[in-house]
């Protein structure tokens, strides 16, 4: 009997074990499956673009050409779920100073080929991609990148290593992916939801992605970035709380400067691009990467 009850007792422990793999399985699954998305068209003198990663996925994209062809310019990363819907309103103010500019869809997003998320790896190639576009277009000119959260990390940790900016600016990055799955468990199942359900989501990228969850870590890869770099975040971020954007900027070896916005959340501060922002980021380019 007792042998029955045991047996019982750990075909039963199995079964949960397998269904709660499961489980985590499929959840992680629709939170990184893309979704294309309409894109709204832009009046000229922007022109749309397409590239092609290194991987063949394609790519989709705004240009806005500067007050001059060797021009100072800045590729815009938008975040996850977002499109270049989100970075085009930074894309015109900054034209409107004179820098050329190019927002993109990364893939799994907008209209470009549409795969499943990768936490910024392989979005990392798309960055590369169109880095080396605008850096060529602009006749080698000097070259910053605006990474909205995914955007930032695929400027920082894709397969190809960083993009080689000349100057670089994190809007609410986060700085590994175990904190960012946690914190938005968190956020939804309670502190010891979020305990639970991190691991079982976070260790998913080895069978995914090929990589340990440590790979997937802008901190990490921020400490080999030697250019001037801008952190950004919301005072009121949940998903990347005001201590893990200090820590972020903390880690940039070189010149740097941070602005935490009162009041704003994920979302928010994701899609700032008041007259604020504009003085802000315009005062770093401007020392960065020069006048247009």
């Amino acid at each position: 009997m007792r042998r029955r009850r045991a047996r019982l007792l750990i075909g039963t422990a199995a079964l949960l074990s397998i269904l709660v793999l499961a489980a985590s399985w499929f959840l992680a699954s629709k939170i990184a499956a893309g979704h294309a998305s309409a894109v709204a068209p832009v009046p000229p003198p922007a022109e749309p673009v397409r590239l092609r990663a290194r991987d063949g996925v394609a790519l989709a994209g705004t240009y806005w050409p500067g007050r001059r062809p060797d021009a100072p310019a800045v590729l815009l990363l938008h975040g996850v779920g977002a499109s270049r819907n989100q970075t085009a309103p930074m894309a015109e103010a900054l034209a409107a100073q004179g820098y050329a500019a190019l927002a993109i869809d990364l893939r799994g997003h907008g209209a470009s080929t549409i795969t499943d998320h990768s936490y910024g790896l392989d979005e990392g190639l798309d960055a590369r991609a169109a880095f080396d576009w605008l850096k060529a277009r602009q006749h080698s000119g000097k070259v910053a990148v605006i990474g909205v959260s995914l955007g930032g990390a695929a400027a920082l940790i894709g397969r190809d290593g960083a993009v080689l900016a000349d100057a670089l600016v994190l809007v609410a990055v986060f700085p590994d992916i175990r904190h960012a799955i946690y914190n938005r468990m968190a956020a939804v199942l309670t502190p010891a939801g979020g305990a639970l359900a991190e691991p079982l989501l976070s260790f998913q990228s080895l069978p995914r992605h090929g990589v340990w969850p440590g790979r997937i870590a802008p901190i990490t890869a921020i400490r080999d970035y030697a250019g001037p770099v801008f952190v950004i975040g919301g005072a009121e971020d949940r998903y990347t709380p005001p201590a893990e954007t200090r820590a972020l900027y903390a880690a940039a070896p070189n010149r740097k400067a941070l602005w935490l916005v009162p009041g704003l959340s994920h979302g928010e501060v994701s899609n700032l691009h008041d007259a604020e922002w504009a003085r802000r980021i315009g005062a770093f380019l401007r020392e960065t990467i020069g006048m247009p």
